[in-house]
């Protein structure tokens, strides 16, 4: 097999597992980028990425610039004389000099099922929309936003109760695993890139914290998804007494008797069951409030009542 020469892109923990995949499978790794340390916590210290911590963990020379728009950044990308560039949510466009300084090209790990859900955001976006599957594609990349030339997807299903960090792990175990099988399909000359069509594609924006903000005017079933697409983070919310409760689970049901005719977001029972806008209710099932632990339900009441026919606010409309 034909050791190629890799420089590996990426930032956040879901790179971390293509990262070693790579190693494992005996690829030379010239050089790891990622973004510089960002300043984190009460004490504001500078925390090397995931990436960077594991990349110096193996012993590989890791870079961090700010950007690779400049020609002194690029020269040195191209000196590195690699095979391939390898991209797993690095979070820095990467320039046409970038692109075409290795040998093969930069190729990319995309958590979806490209054409669908470019962009930064695949994996919550997919659970908001009630996708039924989802997957990874392995593209090579080009100038556009998640636009290059298809090597190789594997489709994953999604359950109902699957949430963001469970499926995060899984894809991200994937990635690894196909990039490894990419890589040699290209170094042994088997595998052929196909166009990517712009049928069906979307475009899957930025998660903002606002959107975790439940809106209970909204059907049950699009909030039990918006619950897990958010777990773990920002987290979908709501506000009662001043407070902010995560939801961190929840399910819809059938709306109980009479419930129909209250208000989005007025509590129908003493188990939490909250009215939505089509009608059917959001059991949550795991509560936190701020500084505290995550608890079931019922243990989040016994210390933070919300007698049924309470009225749960629902966001104001812009």
């Amino acid at each position: 097999m034909t050791r190629l020469r890799l420089v590996f892109m990426g930032t956040p923990e879901y790179a971390v597992p293509s990262l070693e995949a790579l190693l494992a499978a005996g690829f030379d790794l010239a050089c790891v980028y990622t973004q510089p340390p960002r300043r984190r916590g009460r004490g504001q210290r500078a925390e090397p990425s995931p990436v960077q911590r594991r990349a110096e963990q193996a012993g590989l020379a890791v870079r961090a610039p700010l950007s690779l728009k400049d020609a002194e950044a690029q020269n040195a990308f191209a000196a590195l004389e690699a095979d391939a560039g390898v991209a797993v949510a690095y979070g820095l466009i990467l320039p046409p000099p970038i692109l075409r300084a290795p040998r093969l090209g930069c190729i990319n790990a995309h958590a979806s099922l490209l054409p669908r859900w470019r962009g930064a955001a695949p994996i919550q976006r997919a659970l908001m929309a009630g996708d039924p599957e989802t997957g990874v594609t392995i593209m090579q990349m080009d100038e556009g936003l998640d636009t290059g030339p298809l090597l190789l997807q594997e489709r994953v299903p999604i359950g109902d109760q699957t949430t963001a960090a469970a499926l995060h792990d899984r894809l991200a175990a994937l990635s690894g695993r196909l990039l490894v099988e990419a890589l040699n399909g290209l170094a042994q000359g088997r595998l052929a890139a196909r166009a990517q069509p712009d049928q069906g594609a979307t475009y899957a924006k930025k998660i903002d914290k606002s959107e975790g903000l439940l809106d209970w005017r909204l059907a049950a079933p699009e909030l039990a998804r918006r619950v897990r697409a958010l777990s773990p983070y920002p987290g979908a919310h709501f506000e009662h007494g001043g407070a902010r409760i995560k939801v961190l689970a929840a399910e819809s049901r059938p709306s109980l008797a009479g419930a129909a005719e209250a208000p989005p977001g007025t509590v129908a029972d003493a188990r939490l069951a909250i009215v939505c806008g089509d009608g059917t209710c959001l059991y949550p099932l795991r509560l936190q409030r701020a500084g505290k632990a995550p608890v079931t339900v019922e243990q989040f009441l016994r210390g933070y009542p919300i007698p049924a026919g309470s009225r749960l606010s629902c966001p104001a409309t812009s």
